[in-house]
């Protein structure tokens, strides 16, 4: 709060319901910062496309426990043994995971590249051969795994839209939807971009952020509900305007969500990336902290302007809007005022309340006195 003027900061007018932001008049803003983004992540799509795991590509996994090697050691190591491309993650602080795709090889060829393979990790690590573990996924396995992770996505879908369209409404489940294909976009394009490797846990990683994405989305569409019944009957403001309100009155607990979700996220990737110098706590981080990022971002800055527009195309919608256009005294209202407008408005509605009870007697004494 300014010492002088005695009036709140911005985070104060924030959390005393004092902000008039202008979501839905500055749409265009933030459709314009998604699609940048989005672009962005779609044409890293189409030059460098996706690093998928051996659980969906199909391929051969070495791992081994070693204190004493680094990233660079291993991947020098391997790529000296045979492998063309290897991808070479650090698990732990001292456990190394070498991956590649060796099924366009024939058998005798993979067996001579893995058994060289496992030499070169001992030899790097200082480790016995028998240190080294290896598996294998053949690529009809990671067919399969990709089309589960397909339907599971699909089906999450489904139900979000199923279960808004009944709680609330079609409209709504319509701009919800939306805003979870942006987060979702958003998400693959930060992968694509970075070269984060895709497993079956990035798949559970982006259902979380979709997740997160929908509670949000609902806390925000739950007011403009409450809304709608309330101070949109009034006829002061149009539906645009009463979208900004319940933005408005939920922003404060959507930033300490937002905040509360992410900040643990934020110490996993630190702790995972300079702690510990694991690659994969890293990578899942990241993903997941820009995944969450974007939900917050979403169900502010997308999904509520979409529903707007979706709403002021009904008639009854459009006709408020021009009456209320044409009103001189047209005010914007901050969540405290609101608050005490329907504050007032119930006190007057319980005084009228008694005054027709109270009405309602004297008529019936006067009734009885006549008779």
């Amino acid at each position: 709060m300014s010492r002088e003027s005695g009036t709140p900061g911005r985070f104060g007018r924030l959390y005393q319901g004092l902000t008039t932001i202008d979501f839905v008049g500055r749409k265009r803003t933030w459709f314009t910062i998604s699609i940048i983004i989005i672009a962005v992540g779609i044409a890293s799509l189409g030059i460098r496309g996706f690093n998928l795991g051996i659980d969906f590509k199909g391929g051969s996994s070495w791992e081994m426990n070693a204190p004493n090697t680094s990233i660079s050691a291993v991947t020098t190591a391997v790529h000296n043994a045979g492998l063309s491309q290897p991808t070479v993650e650090k698990l732990g602080s001292d456990t190394y995971q070498v991956t590649a795709d060796l099924n366009a090889l024939s058998a005798t060829k993979q067996l001579s590249v893995t058994n060289n393979v496992v030499a070169a990790m001992a030899k790097v690590g200082n480790v016995s051969d028998n240190s080294v573990s290896t598996s294998s996924v053949g690529p009809t396995w990671g067919g399969q795994i990709t089309n589960r992770a397909i339907e599971a996505l699909i089906v999450f879908f489904i139900a979000v839209v199923g279960y808004i369209s009944v709680r609330f409404e079609p409209k709504m489940a319509a701009a919800a939807f939306i805003a979870m294909v942006h987060d979702l976009l958003v998400t693959v394009g930060v992968y694509s971009l970075f070269g984060l490797q895709i497993t079956p846990d990035t798949v559970i990683a982006i259902l979380t952020i979709l997740g997160y994405s929908l509670y949000d989305t609902v806390v925000v569409f739950d007011r403009v509900r409450d809304n709608t019944g309330g101070v949109l009957k009034s006829g002061e403001m149009s539906y645009g305007e009463m979208v900004n309100l319940s933005m408005n009155q939920t922003l404060a607990r959507s930033i300490n969500t937002s905040l509360v979700a992410i900040l643990p996220v934020f110490s996993v990737l630190i702790v995972g990336a300079y702690v510990l110098g694991a690659t994969t706590l890293q990578s899942y981080g990241l993903a997941l902290s820009v995944g969450l990022l974007s939900g917050a971002y979403s169900s502010i800055f997308i999904a509520s302007p979409l529903l707007a527009i979706l709403k002021e195309r009904e008639p009854r919608f459009r006709e408020l809007a021009a009456r209320v256009a044409m009103k001189s005294d047209h005010r914007t209202l901050s969540p405290a005022m609101a608050a005490r407008l329907s504050g007032e408005g119930a006190q007057r509605a319980v005084r009228s309340t008694k005054t027709t009870s109270a009405k309602g007697v004297v008529a019936r004494g006067r009734k009885q006195k006549r008779r």
